[in-house]
């Protein structure tokens, strides 16, 4: 008689990052000293539930370190079994940009700034020393330029009225609260949407807590859309240097992300999966008119 199917055990879900300041030629990284284990390692903690991985980054790294932090691009993530049990730490790149106290003081004692070298000694583990040589290869000032898809909104069919007035239903409400806690890891202080609606409020609770205004370009609308006029909007906002969102529809992001990959990004070649479901964005991060890393991500 066959043995029965086992539904495989979810992985164990964490977050980190590789926080640096000074000279991003020469920058110092930040190590953490846990007590119980006797180590050296990047701050880094598990997902609580229903969190989402980069406000877990966040959420971790400050209560490691007390710092508040910006991220840049993603880095490798790393696997290792705990007690049999896949564990998957995601992590990114981090500049300092704010200092406080750390509130894990039972599991973090002391955290250190070195210089690459001496961190590379200091480290407990091959993996975060593998961690950090691809750190070490990355540009640190890159400026993230953030395409987001609107959030839920329910069915086109169902709406009576203008499909541009369609608003948020409940879950993209949630998509669009939990949307504006993960913004704050790319700090955009230039906000632009598509005059539609949905588009609107999936920016709006990052705009009221950031105290910016959302600016409306028919070119980034459903009705607007014009493939050489949109594509010069986007350059233009990545070109202008500040760290900037701006919010579309599922009919305009992927043929926009690809023609601004192609035109950037050339060495990834032609993209040809630039889908995002509704309430997810995409980051590109930029340096002196070029991309450096394209990063997708569900909400």
């Amino acid at each position: 008689m066959a043995e029965p199917y086992a539904r495989p055990i979810d992985p164990i879900l964490a977050a980190g990052a590789v926080v640096w300041r000074g000279d991003p030629a020469d920058p110092e990284v930040a190590v953490v000293h846990r007590p119980r284990y006797d180590d050296w390692a990047f701050p880094k903690g598990k997902l609580d539930p229903g969190e989402h991985v980069i406000e877990a980054c966040l959420r971790e790294v400050a209560e490691e370190t007390g710092l508040e932090v910006v991220l840049g691009p993603a880095l490798p993530p790393v696997h290792y079994l705990v007690r049999g049990r896949l564990k998957r730490v995601d992590y990114w790149t981090a500049r300092v940009i704010g200092y406080g106290e750390p509130a894990d003081g039972d599991e973090i004692d002391e955290v250190v700034w070195l210089p690459l070298r001496e961190a590379r000694e200091r480290l407990s583990y091959p993996a975060d020393v593998a961690l950090l040589e691809e750190f070490a290869r990355l540009p640190l000032l890159a400026t993230p330029l953030v395409f987001v898809r609107h959030a839920a909104a329910g069915s086109r069919d169902d709406w009576p009225g203008d499909d541009e007035l369609r608003p948020l239903d409940e879950a993209g409400e949630a998509q669009a609260e939990t949307l504006a806690r993960v913004l704050r890891a790319y700090r955009p202080a230039v906000l632009v949407s598509s005059p539609s609606r949905r588009c609107v409020q999936t920016l709006a609770p990052y705009a009221r807590g950031a105290g910016l205004e959302i600016r409306r370009d028919e070119r980034f609308s459903e009705t607007g859309y014009d493939a050489r006029e949109t594509l010069a909007a986007a350059l233009g906002l990545l070109d202008a240097g500040e760290p900037a969102a701006v919010c579309s529809h599922g009919k305009v992001l992927p043929e926009l992300l690809a023609a601004v990959a192609e035109q950037r990004f050339p060495e990834a070649g032609r993209l040809t999966d630039t889908h995002l479901d509704k309430g997810a964005f995409a980051v590109a991060h930029h340096a002196g008119g070029r991309l450096t890393a394209l990063e997708r991500y569900v909400v």
